[in-house]
């Protein structure tokens, strides 16, 4: 067997990109392929220093900087997933109205604590916040978690009462409900994609992963990962 093909991720991937890996390699058994996934900021940097890998997949915009940079391959980025934000309570405590902009204004104004990433849906977050002119106010409630460690964990704990994340990344956690997308008028959708690493001397063989797991034939997968193809 070859040397393993390496991919580092942000954790909002991890789970879909295992299962792609996993059907990427039922056609190719002889291939295998190790992912990293921690923090998108941590991976960006980890990229940027130059650490051997051979795949990235991170935010567009991440991945775009990283490209700039001479770190990911120009003209190497592959669009994969378009994912948005849901909302999470922990498990049986009261669910709020989050069915329009107002309501989850509302929400976010009476809940004890709040928590959502560092990554690009928290940057977003951050700016409508300001946009409704509460984030003074809120401030002091916000709670971020260490990069890598999701929102959910942190709800499940019952440290944040009200949490923003990536759906694929609360859906499968226990200890929490999630309440579902936010609404449209305010939804925060972030695409995931995928370039080959500067440091690579494999690129042809990443290209053909990324395009792969591009393919109309991985839609399903992704939907069950609460993505929808890019």
């Amino acid at each position: 067997m070859r040397t393993a093909l390496t991919l580092i991720s942000s954790m909002a991937t991890q789970q879909v990109l295992a299962d792609l890996i996993d059907l990427y390699r039922q056609q190719h058994a002889d291939l295998a392929i190790g992912l990293t996934s921690v923090g998108g900021v941590d991976a960006a940097r980890r990229v940027a220093a130059g650490e051997p890998f051979d795949g990235v997949v991170l935010g567009a915009d991440a991945l775009d900087k990283l490209a700039a940079g001479g770190h990911v391959l120009a003209g190497s980025r592959v669009d994969l997933v378009r994912s948005g934000v849901a909302v999470a309570v922990k498990a049986g405590s009261p669910r709020p109205d989050l069915g329009s902009e107002d309501s989850v204004k509302q929400a976010v104004l009476a809940a004890r604590t709040l928590g959502y990433s560092t990554g690009p849906s928290g940057v977003a977050l951050a700016r409508l916040f300001e946009r409704w002119g509460i984030a003074e106010q809120i401030a002091p409630r916000i709670v971020t978690p260490p990069p890598g460690v999701p929102v959910g964990t942190l709800v499940a704990s019952g440290e944040v009462a009200l949490g923003f994340q990536q759906l694929s990344e609360l859906m499968h956690l226990p200890g929490i409900d999630v309440l579902g997308p936010l609404p449209p008028a305010i939804q925060i959708e972030t695409i995931f994609a995928g370039g080959v690493a500067a440091a690579s001397r494999r690129a042809g063989e990443v290209r053909a992963l990324l395009a792969f797991m591009a393919s109309e034939g991985t839609a399903e997968l992704k939907r069950a990962h609460g993505m929808a193809a890019a």
